[in-house]
């Protein structure tokens, strides 16, 4: 048995950044492309530019810095939240693997049913 958990930030109650959004982020950050990144993660190009104009308007702050036929690379407002999240993450990784070591007593609970 496993914990299991979805992380996501929020502010003011709406929602910024989840785990697919940390992924474009960093897929984005690591290829230098809105465009490679999407093909590497399976998503549209305009689903991509979707989801980095919603995080932008729900921030008030530019996460990426476009760069017409140079790519993108994140503006400090976008590495900081890829840090945030990261950081949150491995906290609830970190605790997960934890709380989930602690449960092996109802596997064999499981095989005396």
């Amino acid at each position: 048995m496993k914990v299991k958990f979805k992380v996501w930030l929020e502010e003011k109650g709406e929602p910024i950044i989840s785990e697919g959004k940390f992924k474009l982020l960093k897929e984005i950050e690591k290829t230098g492309s809105i465009l490679e990144a999407s093909k590497r993660l399976g998503l549209t190009y305009k689903r991509a530019h979707s989801q980095i104009k919603f995080m932008e308007r729900r921030l008030g702050k530019r996460i990426l810095e476009r760069r017409r036929g140079k790519g993108a690379v994140l503006t400090q407002e976008g590495k900081e939240l890829l840090n945030v999240y990261e950081k949150v993450l491995s906290e609830f990784e970190s605790l997960s693997r934890k709380l989930s070591s602690d449960l092996p007593f109802l596997e064999t609970k499981k095989s005396l049913l």
